[in-house]
């Protein structure tokens, strides 16, 4: 199974590098994030061309995930289990094929709303745990992959490329990221590649692209049945240098299933 994880930051911008890309790498499922866009807005018929089956939790001009996947899969959840019905950010977006809860998840920044939004992006994480324990309590293959919006240590970001304070980095949100890998799941980058400095994010502004000012905070989780079959797990990053990319790159990962 070849999986890729990829915030695209507007596929209507981005439409025509997602084509390309898939059309050079080939993946059976790909997730995106930050799409902005409503359903009736997202390019399904463009992927469908390709063979791609498409699910889409959209928004208008904000937030969004989908999924395009080449195997039949079911859909079971259109957002996080355990958010009021009120909270209408299309954050998250699961489904099931061959038997694996794949889900497709944009974690809040942080950064915005003071410490209001802060504690929204801590309680989004705290419920993203009750809900993977949940999966892996009845041993279900679960894979976590999204934005994150968390750098876990010092070595998922170039040095000056993140504020003390900032929410990426902030203690509490590792504490979220690692919560995760305490319940049993392994982050498949760093499964390959324990110490790389590994980045998956270049923001516009400062040159960060050209001055490799990167950051991590795009992960694949996996539950301990999945990370036995990891065979590959790495980032594209030759789609930050062509015309118009997203400030992130896809994540790439293949299991021998």
């Amino acid at each position: 199974m070849k999986l890729a994880t990829w915030n695209v930051n507007s596929i209507r911008i981005r439409e025509s590098q997602v084509l390309r890309w898939i059309g050079r790498v080939e993946p059976d499922i790909l997730l995106l994030q930050e799409i902005k866009c409503e359903e009736q807005a997202f390019p399904t018929a463009r992927f469908s061309e390709l063979g791609y089956q498409t699910v889409v939790v959209g928004q208008k001009a904000y937030n969004g995930v989908a999924v395009l996947s080449r195997m039949p899969f079911t859909v079971r959840h259109r957002g996080l289990p355990g958010l009021p019905p009120e909270d209408t950010q299309a954050r998250y977006l699961e489904i099931e094929t061959q038997g694996i809860h794949i889900c497709n998840l944009y974690v809040p920044n942080g950064n915005s709303g003071g410490e209001a939004g802060f504690a929204y992006k801590l309680r989004w994480l705290e419920l993203l745990a009750r809900h993977a324990q949940a999966l892996l309590e009845v041993d279900l293959p679960v894979i976590l992959a999204g934005d994150f919006n968390i750098c876990p240590t010092d070595n998922d970001f170039a040095p000056g490329a993140l504020a003390a304070d900032d929410a990426l980095r902030r203690p509490e949100s590792q504490a979220g990221f690692f919560t995760l890998l305490w319940l049993g799941l392994t982050d498949a980058v760093r499964e390959l590649w324990p110490d790389r400095a590994i980045y998956t994010f270049w923001d516009y502004q400062g040159a960060a692209w050209q001055r490799d000012l990167g950051l991590r905070i795009d992960h694949t989780l996996l539950a301990p049945t999945l990370a036995e079959a990891l065979v590959k797990a790495e980032p594209d990053r030759s789609v930050r240098g062509e015309a118009q990319p997203s400030d992130h790159v896809p994540v790439f990962i293949e299991l021998a299933l």
